[in-house]
């Protein structure tokens, strides 16, 4: 099975690291909105379409893209929404593009989040893995190895994801980029192979992060470490030095996460009801774990989905409309 889903991740990863926003900059009346590889993303992001087109009667079209892409479109005026931006992930894109460039705005009302390493419960059950730590122990990592090749395997997350270049940090920094195969793919694939480790009880570890529906449909453990010190993370991101891994390290947990909407600052003047309605938007997290399982889970149609969504959440748009 795990060789099956790393020829997929292989393909896979070729086709994602080049999904970046193409075509000319957008029309002055249409509004260009980022859909991101994850499925809050892809549900939040047709949820405002929907918003804008019936209550505001703006015109929007949908671009694929990954997370620097989006932020290069904004900067640039061919996209105009990213529905999810996580915090510290990308802060600093945010300080170069909201603080620096002044062409990104952020929502005030952002979504806790949490970022972790998770397995199942029967996984640490029959592995007695408790901490990430423990992931550099190759007696551990063995209990990991589905093929037989001297290393486990750990999903770190899609190659599109900001947390993905952070956790081939994270493993560096705890040791585990030795004794586990660091496998990237995306999201359906990885939570497939959940799925699937749980029917055929094999152990399976693999990034995790909150709101998310996993945590409603399993009894997901997460994985102990030491709590955030900003005196032991230093992220180097790779456009800003081609050693950024040997110079990068994050010995601890994650810090605190949330997400906020960010929209293209000009839009205050250019579509003030847009940024407006962008700046007011407040999702919760029960809001973001039923969106999650409703598209992952359900399969659910993005489109269809969010029609459905606000229809029956027009109260709280009036909201975020005033």
């Amino acid at each position: 099975m795990m060789e099956r889903v790393r020829r997929i991740l292989v393909a896979t990863t070729a086709l994602l690291v080049s999904v970046v926003p193409v075509g000319t900059a957008a029309n002055a009346d249409e509004l260009v909105i980022a859909v991101p590889n994850w499925p809050s993303a892809e549900a939040t992001a047709h949820i405002m379409g929907v918003v804008l087109e019936e209550k505001l009667n703006i015109d929007v079209t949908y671009q694929p893209a990954g997370t620097l892409g989006i932020f290069n479109g904004i900067d640039n005026g061919k996209i105009h929404v990213h529905p999810e931006v996580w915090l510290p992930n990308l802060t600093s894109l945010v300080e170069k593009y909201r603080d620096k460039r002044g062409t990104i705005a952020l929502s005030e009302n952002g979504v806790a989040a949490s970022q972790n390493m998770c397995v199942t419960r029967y996984t640490a059950e029959v592995t007695g893995v408790k901490s990430v730590s423990d992931l550099a122990d190759p007696k551990m990592s063995a209990k990991f190895d589905s093929d037989n090749d001297g290393q486990g395997e750990i999903w770190i997350g899609a190659a599109t994801w900001s947390s993905t270049m952070i956790e081939r940090i994270r493993a560096k920094s705890y040791g585990y980029a030795d004794t586990m195969r660091l496998l990237q793919m995306p999201e359906d694939v990885a939570m497939a192979t959940v799925d699937a480790s749980i029917a055929v009880g094999r152990p399976f570890v693999f990034y995790c992060y909150k709101p998310h529906h996993l945590f409603r449909l399993h009894d997901i453990v997460v994985l102990e470490e030491d709590t955030f010190d900003a005196d032991k993370w230093e992220i180097v991101f790779p456009a800003d030095d081609a050693n950024w891994l040997q110079k990068s390290r994050a010995e601890t947990g994650w810090d605190a996460s949330h997400f906020h909407v960010g929209f293209a600052a000009k839009l205050k003047e250019e579509m003030p009801e847009a940024a407006s309605f962008f700046e007011n938007i407040t999702f919760t997290s029960d809001d973001i774990t039923t969106m999650s399982y409703a598209l992952q889970v359900e399969r659910q149609e993005p489109a269809k989905f969010a029609k459905k969504w606000v229809a029956e959440n027009s109260d709280r748009i009036k909201g975020w409309l005033q």
